[in-house]
Order: C-alpha cells, then sequence, then structure tokens
C-alpha cells in the first residue's frame, strides 16, 4: 500500500464513521483551521489524552488522510494489520518490542519520509502514550527525528510545517459530550535547520520542547500529581463561576480558556502555598459530600430562582417528547446497555471506552438495527419508508438520551424546590458552605 496516495475507499469510510461520530458526541468545535497551511508537508501533533477518539478528532474534521505512526505490538499479523494499514497507520518500533525490532523503524521512516514528499499530512502523538488525564506526559523525540530525518533525504527543500493540535474533551467516556479540537500555529521546520546543521542533537530536544509548549497552550494540562482529581472537581464545580466572574459570557471555548486559566492558577497556587490548596480540597470534597447527600448537582444552586419557571416548561417538553424517547429506547437499549456494561465490566483503562463506544457505534448498532428492521420490516410497506425507519433509529438514540437527560435535571430542579420550600435549613447549610468555598476560592485566583 502507498500511505502517500489518496484512498477512495477511506474516503468512504471517513463519510460513515463522521456521521457515527455525530451520533455519538453533543458537538465537535473546531478552532484555528486557518493555521493548516495548503499545499505544504504537515505533520499533526496532537495531545493523547484518549486512545481511537483522539486520532479520530483530528482525521474526520480535517480535509486530510493522515498517515498515523502507532505502536508496533497493535500490529497483529492478519486481518488485524490489513485493516490498519488500510486506516493508513504505520507501526512505530520501540526497545520494549525488542531490540532486534529496531531495524524495522527504517522502512516506516522512508515512508514517512514519501508521504511527506508529497504534501500529504503525517501524524503521530509526541508523548508516545496515552494519559487518560488532563495531563500532558513527557515528550519523545520521534517527531523531531522523523522530520529531521525527511528534510535531510530532501536535502532540506521540504518546508515541513507541525501543527501543534490540543484536543478537549467535556468528558472522555460519557455519550453526548463535546470535543473542542484546537489547531495551533504551525511550527516551521526551517527555523530550526541551522541549530540542526551545527548540534542535531540540540536541535532536536529544541524543537521537542517547542512543540511540548505549543500544544500547552491549546489544551489542559494540569501539572499537580498530588491534587490533580481535587484539581478536576474544582474545575467542574467553580469553572463556570470563575468564568462569570471575569466578566465573561458563556460559551464552550470560552468556558474551555477560563478552565485553562483556572487550572494554571491551581498549580501556580500549590507551588506558592501548598497548605492553602490542602485547605480548599478539602473544602470542596465537604461541600461535595453534601451535594451527594441530596441528590444534587451543583449547577442547581447556580439560579434556583428559576425553578418555578422552569419546572412547568421542562415537563410540557418532557410530555410532548415522550413518544420519541420511546421509540428511541425500544430500539437503541438493546446495543447501547449491553455495549456500556460490557466495556465498563472488561476495559480496565477507561481511556478505551470512548474507543469501545466508536466500535460498536461503526459495527454493533448497524447489526442490530439490520436485525430490527427485519423483524419490523412486514409493518412497514415500501422501500422509502424501510429506509426511513432505519435512518430514525440512530437519530433517535440522541433524541432519547437528550430526553432522559432534561428528565434527570427536572427532577433536580424539583427535588431543591421542595428542600427551598420544606427544608429549608438544610437548603442553607447547602448555600452557605457553597458561598464561603467560591468566596475563598475568589479571593485566591480572580
Amino acid at each position: 500500500m502507498k500511505y502517500e496516495k489518496w484512498s477512495l475507499g477511506y474516503w468512504c469510510l471517513k463519510q460513515y464513521v463522521r456521521f457515527v461520530d455525530s451520533i455519538i458526541h453533543r458537538k465537535t468545535i473546531l478552532t484555528g483551521t486557518k493555521n493548516i497551511p495548503a499545499n505544504k508537508p504537515i505533520v499533526f501533533a496532537p495531545n493523547h489524552q484518549n486512545a481511537l477518539s483522539d486520532p479520530m478528532a483530528i482525521l474526520l474534521h480535517t480535509k486530510y488522510q493522515p498517515v498515523w505512526l502507532g505502536r508496533a505490538d497493535i500490529f497483529k499479523k492478519g486481518i488485524v494489520t490489513f485493516l490498519l494499514r488500510f486506516l493508513k497507520m504505520m507501526p512505530v518500533y520501540r526497545m520494549r518490542d525488542g531490540k532486534e525490532q529496531l531495524a524495522k523503524n527504517d522502512k516506516t521512516f522512508a515512508d514517512s519520509i514519501k508521504v511527506l514528499e508529497n504534501n500529504f499530512a503525517l501524524a503521530l502523538f509526541p508523548e508516545a502514550a496515552h494519559s487518560g488525564k488532563r495531563q500532558m506526559l513527557a515528550h519523545k523525540k520521534a517527531v523531531p527525528r522523523i522530520v529531521f530525518m525527511a528534510e535531510e533525504k530532501a536535502e532540506q527543500n521540504l518546508d515541513i510545517h507541525i501543527i501543534p493540535v490540543g484536543l478537549y474533551y467535556s468528558s472522555y467516556w460519557k455519550f453526548s459530550s463535546t470535543v473542542i479540537v484546537n489547531f495551533g500555529a504551525p511550527i516551521r521546520i526551517n527555523n530550526f535547520l541551522t541549530e540542526y546543521n551545527e548540534n542535531p542533537g540540540s536541535a532536536t530536544l529544541t524543537l521537542r520542547d517547542s512543540i511540548y509548549n505549543a500544544i500547552d497552550e491549546l489544551t489542559i494540562n494540569i501539572k499537580s500529581k498530588k491534587h490533580y482529581d481535587d484539581f478536576e472537581r474544582i474545575r467542574e464545580i467553580y469553572g463556570k463561576h470563575f468564568l462569570k466572574a471575569q466578566g465573561i459570557k458563556y460559551d464552550e471555548v470560552k468556558l474551555f480558556k477560563s478552565d485553562q486559566q483556572l487550572t494554571r492558577k491551581l498549580d501556580e497556587l500549590e507551588l506558592n502555598n501548598p497548605a492553602e490548596i490542602d485547605t480548599i480540597t478539602h473544602d470542596t470534597k465537604q461541600y461535595e459530600k453534601l451535594l451527594k447527600k441530596h441528590g444534587l448537582r451543583n449547577w442547581l444552586l447556580e439560579n434556583p430562582g428559576s425553578n418555578l419557571f422552569m419546572i412547568p416548561l421542562n415537563k410540557i417538553v418532557l410530555l410532548l417528547g415522550l413518544p420519541i424517547f420511546l421509540f428511541g429506547f425500544v430500539f437503541n437499549a438493546i446495543p447501547f446497555f449491553s455495549t456500556d456494561i460490557l466495556t465498563r465490566k472488561n476495559i480496565k483503562d477507561r481511556a478505551f471506552w470512548s474507543t469501545f463506544s466508536i466500535g460498536s457505534g461503526i459495527l454493533f448498532f448497524p447489526l442490530v438495527y439490520l436485525l430490527q428492521l427485519l423483524a419490523m420490516s412486514f409493518l412497514l410497506p415500501g422501500v422509502w419508508l424501510k429506509i426511513l425507519f432505519l435512518v430514525c433509529m440512530p437519530i433517535s438514540l440522541k433524541l432519547a438520551f437528550h430526553w432522559y437527560i432534561l428528565f434527570l435535571k427536572t427532577v433536580g430542579r424539583t427535588r431543591i424546590l421542595f428542600m427551598e420550600l420544606f427544608n429549608n435549613k438544610a437548603y442553607r447549610n447547602l448555600h452557605q458552605t457553597r458561598s464561603k468555598l467560591f468566596d475563598k476560592l475568589d479571593n485566591l485566583l480572580t
């Protein structure tokens, strides 16, 4: 297979997977797409947190058919290797694969250089492993080595552009999450060639660090090891308030940038005042325990006065949407819940949960849909009605899920309204605990 050639089969599969991805995710937001140059050899260099979802976020939302470099141990003999090569993936051998295997990287590097020479896109993860957290791992030297080798072979005439990419997920594995893909300003290899000609080792480290710093500006990178979970908890509870305190109107991208700033301030505070961090993380945990005790979510306390208006409105929407929910539930319950149970039970690394969701969406769901179509076909006269029924099943899954989320929100709003009316002491305690925590965070961080 010639990786540097455009593939019709790949393009067709990409359109299908793009539709599946649109069902799985609520929204995908792209920023910085103008930073991707035309008619230049490109290397996409994203952070790696969420297994297969990370390359999907790039390849589904750009015009390219990027060639990915992946760890060699996933290239098993037979159909697996065939499929990976069809998906434009090339193996990279590491020391752990055996010292005698490292020579096979020569072919991978040669094929990578062909891709770049033909102005196609190459892609690999500078971390060479996924973290499953909003936390970048140390970068390896693979990206600098490959691009410098390619420039050397082409007598330094390629003008390779590395595109740093920051990936953010509102949730790594929950259905209907939001994905933000930030394409950064290109890093031109021409700017490093003088140093490379004088000292290749130094240039390799300089470029590696430049890539790390560029991606760091495009993603949320919580550096704390001790308080990672605590900082995530603070971000989820306090993040929207922190945005509002800066006088910024909410949208997903603005919240993401505000969360970047928030987590950086928390990292700085831990470095400069660890005792204060211990106090606020303890207070945050206590507030979260209080929320769980009453079966509530933090957002319900943000604007409680709206409940009297929102509860009746939500109930009307729930009543009108009930038939859609029932249709979506009946025809999606088996594949949805069986996939969810099997994934949680058998996949230990949570970073792979979304990968199995994508895989089931591509393979398992369509199979179940076809079986259900066969079972219902006697009630559906005509080809077009059968096609409509088939198309409605995945769409109804998404609508049914949103109906269910609205139902949970309505239950939560009703619960907090009853607390306010009939258990005012507990309601006041909850509000006071929240206010004290937020006031303390405001004083420290804003």
